[in-house]
């Protein structure tokens, strides 16, 4: 017999509520020692659990993104008024990612390893080489990461760490009048001259070492994911997201065994199911636009237009099913064109081939009040093919209009087998600001790494929290 899951039902409560049988322990929170000198930093999003050993269930390291801050927990600016340059150097800490040794004690409860010389930190002032022949923005490096929203782990055992919104840090370039640099959210550009152009990439980490570097050949966009498949001749496909508004699906297939360099990248056309090359050497249209490959990278976006790539609705998280070989990709909401709950998409390569250049496509899940569930995030299988996922309902949209019903954002499951096959099952419960990210299974799956992220988001004031957690000393912990 199979048992029948009770879930939770939508919930306003500021807590993190779980189904029956499910328990959970804070093992890290923002501002937690790692090392003498570093500490755990904010808004963690993607999460990768990488063994020690393989298959070992028991000890390894864990790599967390660090998306971004709210300056009233980190730098104490409160929107008023010029920003210091201490304050930015605050904040350009918390930025990036974490890296940490974690083992689980004789009772099964996972805890840092103190001090280990694997614990350390990866931020906005990390020097990080390009991977590319040639100069980016007249330079071989770049001066940080940020804005690191999900990822992915290669074949090899390192970790692909996403600068998705990197221009709310340095701003961006208005192409269409002549490359002007147009201002950004935090305005970090008034302390610090990096150019634009050095951030929006796919960035690999060895998390052994912290070595790190820019993956330029994947192209240059809010990237959201980047989810990576082995070929039989050890070849690999990397396929990522632009998570905006009206953006693109892209994949990258390489041209020799491993390499993250040489190879190809593709836009989806959803239209004519297929993947359009964006080599400037086989595209008449990239060579009438651009100057270089280097310059089609750069300005990815208006790349994949011109060769017809799809307009899509946030195209987030990508997870390859490990029993169909379908590729689902989460579509958050477009809410100026009225989709306010999203969908899950699901691709289908031409004859089960990662590197086929033509796919089928429908809708895997819609979101909405039928199914339980708006705006889908990020996914994550188990051992037994059941999907997970997660919702990001924004901030300022909980618990409004057409999202009242939904109440806290929350994780769902989707049963592969059994009398709920194909239901939406919500499990858990965010509590009050918050979005539940990662989330990412031990090899043996009985441990899910799940992050909390910016509860207490819309606080006034540090004085009138509208969360505390985790503990009454501390609000928007990530």
């Amino acid at each position: 017999l199979v048992a029948v899951l009770a879930g939770i039902n939508p919930a306003w409560e500021d807590k993190l509520l779980l189904m029956e049988g499910l328990q959970y322990e804070v093992l890290l929170k923002s501002g937690d020692a790692i090392s003498a000198s570093d500490f755990f930093g904010s808004h963690n999003d993607y999460l990768a659990f990488i063994p020690a050993t393989e298959g070992n269930t028991e000890e390894g390291l864990l790599w967390v993104n660090h998306e971004y801050f709210n300056p009233l927990f980190v730098s104490g600016y409160t929107g008023k008024g010029e920003r210091t340059k201490e304050q930015v150097d605050k904040e350009m800490y918390e930025v990036g990612g974490s890296i940490v040794r974690i083992r689980k004690d004789t009772s099964g409860k996972w805890n840092l390893v103190q001090n280990d010389p694997a614990n350390r930190r990866i931020t906005a002032k990390t020097k990080i080489p390009f991977h590319y022949p040639k100069p980016i923005a007249g330079a071989n490096h770049a001066i940080g990461t940020l804005a690191n929203c999900a990822g992915g782990v290669t074949p090899w055992g390192t970790v692909l760490t996403c600068e998705e919104n990197y221009d709310n840090f340095y701003g961006e370039r208005d192409w269409q009048t002549g490359g002007l640099a147009q201002a950004s959210v935090y305005g970090w550009e008034h302390f610090y001259n990096y150019p634009q152009e050095h951030y929006g990439w796919v960035v690999e980490v060895n998390p052994a070492t912290g070595d790190a570097r820019k993956l330029v050949a994947l192209g240059r966009c809010a990237h959201e994911c980047a989810t990576v498949q082995e070929l039989p001749d050890g070849r690999v496909v990397v396929y990522t997201g632009d998570d905006a508004n009206d953006e693109c699906l892209y994949k990258f297939v390489s041209s020799k065994p491993g390499s993250l360099l040489e190879g190809t990248l593709y836009v989806a056309n959803l239209e004519k199911g297929r993947w359009e090359s964006l080599d400037i050497k086989k595209q008449k249209v990239l060579k009438k636009a651009f100057k270089s490959q280097e310059e089609v990278l750069i300005r990815l976006r208006e790349a994949s237009k011109l060769v017809g790539g799809s307009p899509l609705d946030r195209p987030e998280d990508i997870e390859i099913d490990p029993i169909t070989g379908n590729v689902l990709i989460a579509l958050t909401n477009n809410r100026p064109k009225g989709n306010h709950h999203g969908s899950i998409l699901k691709l289908t390569e031409k004859d089960g081939r990662y590197d086929a250049l033509e796919f089928s496509h429908d809708t895997f899940l819609a979101g909405g009040e039928a199914t339980g569930f708006a705006c889908p995030d990020n996914m994550a299988f188990d051992l037994a093919g059941n999907l997970w996922f997660t919702s990001d309902i924004s901030g300022k949209s909980i618990n409004k209009g057409p999202y009242t019903a939904f109440k806290n954002n929350g994780l769902f499951l989707v049963p592969r087998q059994g009398p709920q096959a194909g239901q939406v099952i919500q499990v858990a419960s965010a509590p009050t600001d918050a979005e539940l990210t990662g989330p990412y299974f031990s090899p043996d799956g009985k441990t899910l790494f799940l992050c909390v992220q910016h509860p207490g988001e819309t606080s006034p004031s540090l004085a009138g929290l509208t969360s505390p957690l985790p503990g009454a000393a501390a609000a928007d912990p990530g």
